[in-house]
């Protein structure tokens, strides 16, 4: 349940980072998860459904108008909400493979910035701080016993 809340939360408040990632990464599996979509989840959906394409799902608002020899006058005025349920179910997938990537580079990123984890090299900057850190709150110990 705690991932969905986090995946929520970077859905809703994503930073301009977090953005960057997610359209690059969404345009690189773009076509695996286009072929992930119509290939594997929709045809088992398809069967639990009788036989129900779910691409060619539409309400139609106004029938198309044809002439005897097959010539088409007024074309078919029609929602396609199969599509629009396939372009959801894209989102979904890309969203949420985007946020698992960006939640294991932030680990690597926190135990990067970990001093004292010594299994990764800790930037310099980092390093810097942390030994700031330790002497002023050594200074602070120093003047409260005074």
């Amino acid at each position: 349940m705690q991932l969905f809340k986090e995946f929520k939360e970077f859905a809703v408040k994503g930073n301009m980072m977090d953005m960057a990632i997610g359209i690059i990464i969404g345009a690189a599996f773009n076509k695996v998860i286009d072929v992930l979509v119509k290939k594997v989840f929709l045809p088992p959906l398809s069967l639990l459904t009788d036989g129900v394409n779910f691409q060619n799902k539409k309400i139609i608002l106004k029938e198309a108008v044809n002439k005897a020899d097959g010539t088409t006058l007024t074309e078919e005025v029609a929602i396609g909400y199969g599509a629009l349920g396939e372009a959801f179910l894209d989102f979904i997938i890309i969203g949420f493979t985007v946020f698992i990537v960006v939640k294991f580079m932030n680990q690597l990123k926190k135990k990067a910035q970990d001093t004292k984890d010594v299994t990764v090299a800790t930037p310099k900057d980092i390093e810097l701080l942390d030994k700031l850190t330790q002497l002023m709150e050594e200074q602070n110990a120093l003047l409260k016993s005074k």
